[in-house]
Parts: C-alpha cells; sequence; structure tokens
C-alpha cells in the first residue's frame, strides 16, 4: 500500500458505503466548481477542470451533480474556496502533504491539526516535506485495462513520464502541462480513465511496520473524514503482509 495510492486502498477498509459516497461527491463537486473558476468553465479549454469531471465520472457522480458545479463556478454562484495545503509527518517519520478547499482557513486548520497531533504525527512549515515530492499529473486504470506490457506501451506513445503497474491496477505519470494531452491518447487505446488529477509523487518511500501503520492508517482516516480534505498524499510503504494483520 503505497503513500501516492492511499485513496483506492483505504477507501475499501471503511464501512458506511452511502454516508462516505455523498461525502465524496461533495468533494468531487467542490473541486469542479474551483476548478472552473480558476479557469475557463470549458474541460476541453481547461485541463484541471477536465481531470476534475473525469475524476468525478470515475467516482459515479451523476452527470447532472457534474453540470451543475460546474454552471455554478460560470454564474459565480455559490461559496468560494481557498485551496490550503498542509505538510507535516506522520508515525513512522512518514511525510504528508494534506491539500484542502476551505472557505474558513481557521476551521480547516484547527481541524487538521488536531487530527495529527491526537494521532501520532505533527505539522511543520511549509515546504518543510513537500521538496522530497514531484508536482505531476496522475492517470489510474484498472488491473482490466491491459497488461503491464500493453498500458506501458500506451503510456510511453501518449508521452508521459512514468508507469508503475500492479495486481491492482495502472498507475501513469505525466508532466502537468501534459496531462490533458496524455490523458486523451490513452482514452484512444485504452478507454476512460479511472482516475486523472494532479498528485505529488514522493522521491523516496518509507516502510511502515505494523505499529505504525495502524495510527498512520487512523491518521489518514480522520484527515479524510473532514470535509474540507481533499487529498492526503505521502511517502509510506506498508507491506501486504502488515495490511492483512490489520
Amino acid at each position: 500500500m503505497a503513500g501516492h495510492s492511499k485513496f483506492k486502498n483505504i477507501q475499501h477498509r471503511k464501512g458506511a458505503q452511502d454516508r462516505k459516497r455523498a461525502a465524496a461527491f461533495s468533494k468531487l463537486s467542490r473541486e469542479i466548481t474551483v476548478a472552473a473558476k480558476a479557469g475557463l468553465p470549458d474541460p476541453a479549454m481547461n485541463a484541471r477542470l477536465r481531470a476534475a469531471v473525469l475524476a468525478a465520472r470515475a467516482g459515479g457522480m451523476p452527470k447532472d451533480n457534474i453540470e451543475r458545479s460546474i454552471s455554478k463556478a460560470a454564474a459565480n454562484d455559490g461559496t468560494n474556496y481557498e485551496e490550503v495545503r498542509y505538510e507535516g509527518f506522520g508515525p513512522g517519520g512518514v511525510s504528508l502533504i494534506i491539500e484542502s478547499l476551505t472557505d474558513n482557513r481557521n476551521r480547516t486548520a484547527t481541524n487538521v491539526r488536531t487530527a495529527v497531533s491526537k494521532n501520532g504525527g505533527n505539522l511543520g512549515a511549509s515546504g518543510s516535506v513537500s521538496h522530497g515530492f514531484e508536482r505531476l499529473g496522475l492517470i489510474s486504470y484498472p488491473a482490466g485495462a491491459g497488461s503491464a506490457e500493453k498500458v506501458f506501451e500506451a503510456a510511453l506513445e501518449a508521452g508521459a513520464e512514468d508507469v508503475e503497474s500492479s495486481e491492482d491496477g495502472h498507475e501513469i505519470w505525466t508532466a502537468i502541462d501534459g496531462m490533458h494531452d496524455v490523458a486523451k491518447a490513452l482514452e484512444a487505446v485504452l478507454g476512460e480513465a479511472e482516475g486523472i488529477k494532479l498528485a505529488w509523487k514522493p522521491g523516496t518511500m518509507v516502510t511502515v511496520g505494523e505499529g505504525d501503520a495502524a495510527q498512520l492508517l487512523k491518521l489518514i482516516d480522520a484527515l479524510e473524514e473532514d470535509d474540507d480534505v481533499q487529498t492526503v498524499w505521502g511517502n509510506y510503504d506498508v507491506p501486504e503482509d502488515v495490511l492483512e494483520k490489520l
């Protein structure tokens, strides 16, 4: 279980599926609105918005909800959200980047700091851990999209920078400014992506033992349950045998 793919892994452990689905839709909708306000409200002309729409579709969000979120931005309607990033450390010395979209910085900062401190971590200053990550585009495909060789060849042809394949699926990394074009090229060969978003790729990974892993997963759960937190990235790697014990 690697830090940059934690959402896919952790979601299988959580109960209350209906509540989680509603929360996921809320976060997806928030990202669509912010992306549309940051550029043109047209996915074809706005790479971040296209990524947000693709992620929403991959997450099962209804088309009407997606269009409503874009319309809100076009009409400058609804809440104005601010992007705030927190950096810090979790159990086992792992580095964490916590991305949020908030309409109240004080509330979000308090909630994030509380979640981190109560679960064996601590927040650092801006830039304290992000220097160990690279900002890239991440395009995800399920294992059924094709063999590792097929996906690698498609990614190479599309202009991607790196590919990581496992029995869980395929993760294709791209330069941010090329994410839109790479995604379109891959879709023509592999079909619609399971997810596409801006991501933080760690330069080095930290293997987390059983004791620290339990607390780390509890910390990530606490953060992801906050409505303002969009994504938690980390440089942790939890071995499969440790996950099975947990």
